[in-house]
């Protein structure tokens, strides 16, 4: 769970970033805002234990994390561990881009949840879930319950919508966060995921939806995958998607997409009222590409983005 330092300009490795002390058993993402002297770190897994798939038993072994941990800016130092519970490994995290803002989100793949995280007015940090994705109870899958496995968030640029991807079940949600204590859900669309119509997964009980949803076709394609890596236009009316999580993942939960090669697609976002719609004219197939089929994940602007930019 330690971070490696580079030099902004040659990427020389200088060494490790943090001075000593505690280091997590675990790392994945990171977040920070220099106004507050804090970095907060989240936790995937055991990357030999995730490298060869996902197996429920690795979690009950501690294989996977379930803190976010929070460090000190200028003396780099682990200075608290919030536990989010176990199982739920925590994955994306986002402080609000704000950079007076002392509080921001986290996504949670496992248990399906999204923590608000803040610093408390006695000065150490919390974390709060203000956001739960129910499991569904299914036939034809990995376990009888499936969850929604939060895999990416982000926050628009104004720090007005937070949004999420659910790669198992499928759909990529939009919340208003205006009150960041309260999320409110004001935009959902399924863009393929394992409980599509006519797949092998039946769903027995699900507490969200009267029906399973149709799969995606897009120009006489059906699209493989579930959505995963979001990017969203610094006018925030764009909201790109790619499918890939982890080649070994994909490989057990999608073998279609690994077959056939993953894509990027874009939905259009109202950002008056909140809500989103897939554009059917935009379609970036991957399977297509020279070498391929490949897989694409991650997605970034030039010149900074809404997953990159932090301001001091």
């Amino acid at each position: 769970g330690s971070f490696i330092l580079l030099d902004g300009t040659t990427f020389e490795v200088k060494g490790n970033w943090e001075k000593g002390g505690k280091n997590p058993s675990l790392g994945y993402d990171f977040w920070y805002q220099p106004r507050h002297n804090v970095l907060v770190s989240s936790e995937w897994g055991v990357p030999k234990i995730l490298a060869r798939g996902f197996h429920p038993a690795d979690v009950d072994q501690g294989h996977y994390g379930r803190h976010i941990n929070v460090w000190d800016w200028s003396s780099r130092s682990l200075i608290q561990e919030i536990d989010l519970g176990k199982g739920s490994i925590p994955l994306e995290i986002r402080f609000l881009h704000d950079p007076d803002a002392s509080q921001g989100f986290v996504g949670c793949a496992l248990s399906g949840a999204v923590h608000r995280f803040y610093k408390t007015q006695e000065g150490p940090w919390a974390a709060e879930k203000v956001i739960q994705v129910p499991n569904k109870k299914v036939q034809g899958w990995l376990l009888p319950e499936m969850p929604g496995l939060i895999t990416d968030i982000l926050i628009s640029l104004d720090d007005r919508f937070l949004y999420f991807s659910n790669w198992i079940h499928g759909d990529i949600r939009q919340y208003d966060i205006s009150d960041p204590k309260n999320p409110k859900l004001v935009g959902q669309v399924f863009l393929g995921g394992s409980i599509s119509k006519g797949g092998p997964v039946t769903v027995l009980e699900d507490r969200e939806l009267q029906a399973q949803p149709e799969p995606l076709v897009i120009q006489g394609k059906k699209i493989p995958g579930g959505p995963q890596m979001l990017q969203l236009s610094l006018d925030g009316k764009r909201l790109y998607v790619t499918n890939s999580l982890y080649s070994t993942w994909d490989q057990q939960f999608y073998p279609s997409m690994v077959q056939e090669g993953s894509v990027m697609l874009q939905l259009d976002v109202d950002t008056a009222k909140g809500g989103l719609e897939v554009n059917p004219k935009f379609l970036v197939d991957f399977g297509k590409e020279p070498g391929g089929p490949c897989l694409a994940h991650e997605m970034r602007y030039p010149g900074g983005d809404c997953t990159s930019d932090i301001w001091l």
